[in-house]
This record gives structure tokens, sequence and C-alpha cells, in this order.
């Protein structure tokens, strides 16, 4: 049975939707048609080429492997935190970033695709302040191919959003996300803080 916190965090469900057949890279390259126009576009944008898969680990079965997260802000350098560093993670949680009331602000993930396909890679995060949801919000990052030597890593910048403001919206809030697929896989997931202040710190 379900947490409350995993219900919070589960994605959207579109009504009579399907998760479509799975199938491998090697018989998506081989979805061939010189005069269909619209496929060779789709297996582009999936990053399906030519070019060498990267080598994996065979003892890594992850599929998804998110390398960065970080905070992009018009004229001030990024907040961006390595998930490769051990602990990154839990410091999150407990190192809360600031940010200025009222500034706009996009995140963006770097991470790595292995194996296979990854089918609608989604991300969804739920903030919470006093223990009270004030948002749930969702992103759709879209499918990916394992990573190439021409394609080594994907950056992924997520819409613009403006922080709240006012002396009301000022303080410390609590957020949990997570990264999932169509499958309802995990790929990371994690709490995270954060304060709205006057100014950046």
């Amino acid at each position: 049975m379900a947490s409350a916190a995993d219900e919070e965090l589960a994605a959207s469900k579109t009504d009579g939707f399907k998760v479509g057949e799975k199938k491998t890279v090697e018989e998506y390259a081989k979805l061939v048609d010189q005069n269909d126009e619209s496929l060779n576009r789709w297996k582009a944008s999936l990053g399906i080429s030519s070019s060498p898969a990267l080598p994996v680990d065979p003892k890594d079965t992850r599929r998804c492997v998110i390398h960065s997260l970080a905070l992009e802000v018009p004229g001030r350098p990024d907040i961006t935190i390595d998930l490769s560093v051990p602990g990154a993670l839990q410091s999150l949680k407990t190192k809360p970033f600031t940010i200025k009331e009222g500034a706009k602000f996009r995140m963006k993930a770097t991470f790595k695709v292995q194996h296979d396909v990854l089918s609608g890679l989604k991300y969804i995060q739920v903030v919470k302040r006093k223990g009270i949801r004030v948002s749930k919000d969702e992103e759709m990052l879209g499918s990916y191919a394992p990573n190439t030597e021409e394609k080594p890593i994907y950056e992924k910048k997520f819409a613009e959003d403006e922080a709240p403001s006012g002396m009301l919206a000022r303080g410390h809030y609590e957020a949990a996300s997570r990264f999932v697929d169509d499958d309802d896989n995990d790929h990371l997931k994690f709490d995270w803080s954060f304060d709205i202040a006057k100014d950046w710190k």
C-alpha cells in the first residue's frame, strides 16, 4: 500500500492512455523509411543515431542516471548540485539554498540514459510550508535513447518559474521530488529545502 508521501508524488494519469509496446534501440533503429520524414525526425528526437553507444558497466542496471541538478537565474551563476559527490542528496535537505522573492528561475538537470530507450521521463515536485502543501508541479522531460559518443550527456531545462513575493511568502519550504518514467520506475527520489528571502545570500 502506497504511503501518503508516495501518493502526493504520483504522476498524473491521462484517461485512455496506454504505454506503447517496448522496443529495444536496435528495433527502433531498424524502423527505416527514407520516404517517411516524420518517422526519421521522431527517431532523431529520441537520439537514435549511428554514433556508437557509450560503454556501460553491466553491473549498473540503472536506465537513467541523474548527474546534476541546477538552479538557473538570469544574471547570476548557476547553483549546481553534483549528484556524483557522496552526501550530495542529503545536503539538499539539510542545507537549504536561498531564492530571492519574486525572482525568475528555472531548474536544469543533466543525465545519462543507458541500456535501453527511456520512455516518458517526468519530473514531479511537491512543495510544503509548515507541513501544508502549497504546490505540486509535473514536467514532462521526454523520451531518450541511450547516450552515444556523439551525445555523451543530456541536459534538460525546465519551464521558467517565479518565486512568490511578499512578507507572507518569505520563509522556509520543504520539497519532495522524483524523476519517474512511463512505467512508474523511479530514477531518482529525494527531499530538499529552500528559503524565500528578501534578497540573495
